[in-house]
């Protein structure tokens, strides 16, 4: 965890721990994770929730280019740290549930979505919002990446049947402050 990151996160925790729904930043093991399936060719990359920026670095270090990016990120506190971290991105203060309502692209250019949101801590109703948002602007192959620190996917079954999606665990690391997985979620593909 980078110095620089602590006392942002510190201050959004202390103002709302819910809506951080983390005690620290993530580290590089977890963020590896969380980009590791990601190139440049991916294209457009959405990040829902970036916080002090640790995915996105991970991103960038995967060659993802800024202009490629689009943070969405609903803590006031971290939209100035998020725009002079990288200028090249387009950082979008708002709340990821409003991703269908706002329009944030048109058509679905993504090629992947990146979130470090809290889903165990939402309600079902906000979870699913979410996804059906994120997954309007993934395009065919497109995946949802998300961190959890719970001991299973945080979007339950009844919600994957529900949108057509399926969850798959492509990691845990234990080099986390607290361990942590990542899951990569798709849409399911009809059986022939």
């Amino acid at each position: 965890m980078a110095a620089a990151d602590i006392l942002p996160f510190f201050r959004a925790w202390v103002r709302n721990p819910w809506q951080v729904a983390a005690v620290a930043p993530s580290g590089p093991a977890v963020s590896s994770l969380m980009a590791q399936e990601i190139t440049a060719e991916t294209g457009p990359v959405l990040e829902l929730g970036p916080g002090t920026g640790v995915f996105t670095r991970a991103l960038l270090g995967r060659g993802v280019r800024q202009q490629d990016l689009t943070l969405i990120e609903c803590g006031s506190e971290f939209i100035p740290l998020l725009q002079s971290r990288f200028p090249g991105a387009r950082v979008l203060w708002m709340d990821a549930a409003w991703l269908r309502r706002e329009r944030v692209f048109d058509g679905a250019p993504v090629g992947a979505v990146i979130s470090g949101l809290g889903l165990l801590t939402m309600p079902p109703e906000k979870v699913t919002v979410i996804l059906d948002g994120a997954f309007s602007y993934l395009r065919p192959g497109g995946a949802f990446y998300q961190i959890t620190y719970g001991p299973r996917c945080p979007v339950a079954d009844a919600i994957l049947d529900r949108l057509g999606l399926q969850a798959s665990c492509i990691g845990q690391t234990f080099r986390n402050l607290p361990p942590a997985s990542v899951y990569r979620i798709s849409r399911r593909h009809p059986h022939a």
